[in-house]
């Protein structure tokens, strides 16, 4: 917030005292496998690349892949954000995936093809779309 203030060391060179950035991003855990959670809509499309256990570590939408309105719904758009994804999941060291589907959107199928574009190993695939037992209450019967 404020200036920097200079410290001036023992051998004479002056240098900040602001903490130093933290390190690349290829100092980041290594990590084998992972679980793909594919969130499909009509309207957009999330991917979110977690560790076994669930802790998220990456995602991406439609939105943020910089489609905008009705595309973001489409399954070109979800390609594209399974690619991102993919290529982000490397610099992990990603080599194998489980992946979760939730939602009816036309995304579903493109955004995992996108993603295993970029050489993944699929373990699992499991659909965990709610569907309703019970459903909404129908109408009364007419009275004439």
């Amino acid at each position: 917030m404020g200036k920097n203030r200079l410290v001036t060391n023992e051998n004479g060179t002056q240098g900040s005292e602001a903490k130093p950035k933290a390190a690349a991003s290829s100092s980041k855990k290594r990590i084998e496998s992972g679980i793909l959670h594919v969130q499909s809509t009509y309207n957009n499309t999330k991917l979110t690349l977690t560790d076994t256990s669930g802790n998220a570590l990456m995602w991406g939408t439609s939105g943020g892949a910089g489609f905008k309105g009705a595309k973001k719904g489409t399954p070109f758009a979800a390609a594209k954000v399974g690619e991102t994804l993919g290529t982000k999941a490397q610099t992990l060291g990603m080599k194998e995936i489980a992946v979760v589907v939730k939602g009816v959107g036309s995304g579903r199928e493109s955004a995992i093809r996108g993603f295993i574009s970029k050489g993944f190993n699929i373990t699992a695939i499991k659909d965990e779309t709610p569907i309703p037992f019970n459903g909404p209450k129908p109408k009364k019967p007419r009275r004439v």
